[in-house]
């Protein structure tokens, strides 16, 4: 895993001096990602340089090796992500401000007894007077946290905090991470249909195969609101649209080729069956677990082994969070290769290019915060109560067309895209059923 930190270094003030510092940095094979001058004084300058690494180990030679140089010293040091996350990520506020006792009735007592009586009277009115269609629960068990696996709720918070600011940057939408310390699927299901009335959809979040197939599934009969495992299905769509756009661009198509995907959990699976819907034929899969393999196969996939689907697909994405268990010497001229797990790939991009692979790219690039929140945010403003494959594919198929001439998808932080997203589902919405 990479490691970003920042380092204050004073040294004297001089010619060649950064350049030698900086020299120390790339001989213990840190890169470096930005270098500012804090303050400069008569004889020293206090440079902030931002390094990332792979080797804790070896930032401490580092750092040894940089006080032997001429009239130089670390002074201080620091982790820019603990930084960043430090007091957590998001906070709820008002949107109005109580600057009178006035105020203060009409939004607490006396005044709002009167809504909340509206409300008993017509449930409707629900919508128009709270923030519900606007609010996500982001639910979570810990059970399979980004690569980490189940390391525990607490410890999955970060994360659940990282997709309320993202909702709440790109698509406005008030996101409350909601921990459950249960692995029994059938409590988890209980416990999130008790909460629901607070929130206007369900994002499902970390929770591990193949128990949240079974939670997702149940929670859609019994509760008339979107629910979304994003693992699932966040990570499908934006797949399926760089798949389409790197077709459009070699004249293929998608449906006509060999699909191959390695790791057959929440991604994997809901991957496959994205592209089924979609019209791919062909799908392939593998997994170490031969329950996901039996599953894939009531799909109407074929399981194989990795050499095999490795020899057989055009197109392979990798969702094991395995490190580096795509061999160099398994990547086939013209293949596709998407390398989804994070915050390490089975294989990096630039080795995939190099033995010849069309197109490969990683996590960072196919990130399914692309798509879950203008997905969330068009089911929302069309106040429907399922999430369709057909919502799905029309993600996918706006985020392949809006992807620039040198992309396979569209940039994550361009809130135009997200709008775009949220309108396509919305359209879609009124054309299909639920």
């Amino acid at each position: 895993m990479r490691v970003v930190e920042i380092l204050l270094v004073e040294a004297i003030h001089k010619p060649g001096c950064l350049a030698k510092i900086l020299a120390v940095i790339g001989e213990f094979g840190a890169t470096v990602e930005g270098v500012n001058a804090v303050s400069r004084m008569d004889k020293d300058t206090i440079w902030e340089i931002t390094i990332e690494y792979d080797d804790p180990a070896s930032v401490v030679k580092l750092a040894d090796a940089i006080n032997t140089l001429e009239k130089t010293k670390i002074v201080g040091k620091s982790d820019r992500v603990f930084n960043r996350h430090n007091g957590g990520k998001i906070k709820m506020i008002s949107k109005m401000e109580i600057g009178s006792l006035e105020v203060l009735r009409d939004l607490y007592t006396p005044g709002v007894a009167r809504v909340c009586e509206a409300i008993q009277k017509n449930p409707s009115k629900l919508s128009d007077y709270t923030n519900i269609k606007n609010s996500v629960a982001i639910v979570t068990n810990g059970t399979a946290i980004l690569g980490l696996g189940d390391i525990g709720p607490e410890a999955g918070l970060p994360v659940m905090e990282g997709k309320a600011a993202i909702l709440s940057e790109l698509a406005g939408i008030s996101g409350i991470p909601i921990l459950l310390k249960e692995h029994d699927p059938l409590r988890v299901i209980e416990a999130v249909e008790a909460i629901s009335p607070s929130f206007g959809a369900i994002l499902l979040e970390d929770i591990k195969a193949p128990e949240c197939f079974t939670i997702e599934e149940e929670l859609i009969g019994r509760i008339n609101k979107p629910i979304f495992h994003d693992d699932q299905h966040g990570t499908a769509m934006v797949v399926l649209a760089a798949l389409l756009t790197a077709a459009r661009r070699v004249g293929v198509d998608v449906k006509d080729r060999v699909f191959g995907q390695l790791g057959l959990g929440a991604a994997g699976m809901g991957t496959c069956t994205l592209l089924k819907e979609y019209g791919v034929k062909d799908v392939l899969g593998c997994d170490v677990n031969e329950q996901a393999n039996k599953k894939l196969r009531a799909l109407g996939g074929q399981s194989v082994d990795l050499e095999a689907l490795m020899a057989k697909a055009d197109v392979v994405v990798a969702t094991t969070g395995v490190k580096d268990l795509i061999k160099p010497s398994m990547v086939r001229k013209g293949q596709i290769i998407m390398a989804l797990s994070n915050p390490d790939p089975e294989i990096k991009p630039e080795v995939a290019l190099d033995r010849g692979a069309i197109f490969a790219t990683d996590g960072k690039t196919v990130n399914n915060m692309l798509a879950f929140p203008g997905m969330l945010r068009g089911t929302l403003n069309a106040g429907v109560g399922l999430i369709t494959h057909e919502m799905k594919i029309a993600v996918s198929e706006t985020l392949s067309s809006l992807a620039g001439d040198e992309e396979l998808v569209p940039a994550a932080l361009d809130k135009e895209v997200h709008q775009q997203v949220a309108k396509a589902v919305y359209q879609c919405a009124f054309k299909s059923p639920g």
